[in-house]
């Protein structure tokens, strides 16, 4: 059984459901109860959502490229001392240079060992809540490389830090009003 998920064609099915039972609907009220399941308000709502979602260009996800030279310094640096995780970590065969994904709290990075496959010395801005938090938390690992204090900044509280291979990372906690 295919499960439907265009909220017109649900609405279609609702209201011939229903007529067999003897049950009548108009158009309009399928298209109400319809709207309700996906959880807003009506069924304008409803199509707003979907013709926002299904015709509009919409970026889901940003994965920053960075480069890296030395994979043990890559992993003192992101999985010991910034605590990301490996998701995963790919090579094409033994000899190969390592590509891999570290991500921490909702950001995702990806390293790569690869020539061309980014510059060193690139910089990511990184927006986020808990600035000052993180930055606790990274001086208390005792780094020997890095020792990151936060910076107040006119956008917000300002945490940077520069990886083995002169990548920075700014994180930052955007202030009232920051764009």
């Amino acid at each position: 059984m295919l499960m439907q998920t265009d909220p017109k064609a649900m609405a279609k099915a609702l209201r011939a459901a229903l007529g067999q039972k003897n049950i009548a609907l108009s158009h309009s009220e399928a298209l109400e109860l319809v709207a309700s399941q996906f959880g807003v308000r009506d069924w304008n709502t409803l199509a707003a959502t979907q013709d926002a979602s299904d015709s509009a260009i919409r970026f889901t996800a940003t994965k920053p490229i960075l480069r890296i030279f030395d994979e043990a310094k890559a992993r003192e640096f992101y999985l010991d001392f910034l605590d990301f995780s490996l998701d995963w970590e790919h090579r094409f065969h033994a000899n190969a240079p390592l590509y891999m994904q570290v991500s921490r709290a909702g950001l995702v990075l990806h390293l790569s060992a690869h020539h061309g496959d980014a510059t060193p010395g690139s910089t990511v801005f990184v927006e986020m809540k808990g600035v000052r938090l993180y930055r606790d938390e990274l001086i208390a690992r005792n780094y020997t490389y890095n020792k990151p204090s936060v910076e107040e900044a006119r956008w917000g509280d300002q945490l940077e830090v520069v990886d083995p291979f002169s990548n920075r990372i700014r994180f930052c906690e955007m202030g009232a009003g920051a764009n």
